[in-house]
């Protein structure tokens, strides 16, 4: 049976392969706001820059440093075995997976949902599915009993392709949190740009903080909403509708629900709009993207601020 995500990107680390990291935190100067918020039932976060830190505050697709983009495309040709199996094509071999890269990555954006105010979300594996049928691979094999199917290598390629472009490490005090909200009886979930692969990347990263139980312990699946199911990301009105309606079909009103992410203009402030209670986490000047004259306007404003994750349990009186 071909191995999970999850037990994919366990398989990896065991390998001792060299990954990038994720940089120092850079703290902000920001005085928390923390004060009670009654009546919520429930508490959802963004991934990037929240639960996790990832290089470059945010998931990207292309790095616009180009040595970034190189090493992670060559890592992944070589972990697939990629060009033995390759028309040859002139210059290096990296050079010529970018274009097919690119140009899956474009065609997969402008073939969006159309709908308007709507930005695209591609899915890495559908990319990386495309990225393959683009490349006239001439016989090419795999372990079909270690990736899977042709979607399942995909979603693996996804995996490995981003964990060589930026590196990913749990956020201090976010598995604090997750089981100090969860003992309270709350209910978590997720509204976040995410991939197929976040989860895995999430349950890695509390593995190594320490963390022996699944993600689902803490998060309710059914309470996740991530771009890449939807097909549109942030700051797109019809995903923050998507996780309202998750969240009422649990009993739950959006005003019930604390949303705890990092950007505030183009995500807090939508879900606010969707009529959530909002939180900016401003723990680390990579991930915030806040500017002061947002803070003061009332459309925009959060209406907590925390610094630590941690701190979510005054805001909850826990």
């Amino acid at each position: 049976m071909p191995k999970s995500l999850i037990e994919y990107s366990v398989w990896l680390s065991e390998r001792q392969l060299r990954w990038p990291s994720a940089p120092q935190r850079q703290p902000m100067p920001a005085r928390p706001y923390l004060k009670p918020l009654p009546g919520i039932k429930a508490v959802a976060y963004d991934v990037y820059g929240t639960l996790l830190r990832i290089a470059d505050g945010e998931l990207l697709f292309q790095h616009p440093q180009q040595m970034r983009m190189e090493v992670a495309l060559d890592k992944t040709l070589q972990e697939f075995n990629l060009w033995n199996s390759m028309s040859r094509k002139p210059g290096a071999p990296w050079e010529y997976l970018q274009q097919l890269y690119i140009r899956a990555y474009d065609d997969l954006r402008l073939a969006g949902s159309g709908k308007k105010g709507d930005l695209t979300e591609v899915d890495a594996a559908k990319l990386w599915r495309r990225v393959l049928g683009k490349m006239e691979l001439d016989k090419y094999t795999y372990d079909a009993a270690l990736y899977g199917d042709l979607d399942q290598l995909c979603e693996k390629l996804a995996y490995f392709f981003h964990a060589s472009l930026q590196g990913t490490e749990v956020t201090s005090g976010a598995l604090e949190t997750l089981k100090l909200v969860d003992a309270s009886g709350l209910r978590q979930g997720l509204l976040a740009d995410g991939q197929c692969f976040t989860l895995a990347q999430l349950q890695r990263a509390f593995d190594l903080a320490g963390g022996s139980d699944p993600v689902g312990r803490w998060i309710d699946f059914t309470l996740v909403t991530l771009s890449y199911q939807a097909g549109v990301r942030k700051p797109s009105r019809s995903l923050y509708q998507q996780a309202v309606e998750r969240f009422r079909s649990k009993g739950i009103e959006p005003g019930e629900v604390l949303f705890i992410g990092a950007r505030l203009r183009d995500d807090l402030a939508v879900a606010k709009q969707a009529g959530f209670r909002t939180a900016l986490f401003a723990h680390d000047k990579l991930s915030l993207r806040a500017a002061m004259a947002d803070l003061k306007d009332p459309a925009v404003k959060p209406d907590r601020l925390l610094t630590e994750l941690p701190q979510v349990r005054d805001i909850l009186s826990l």
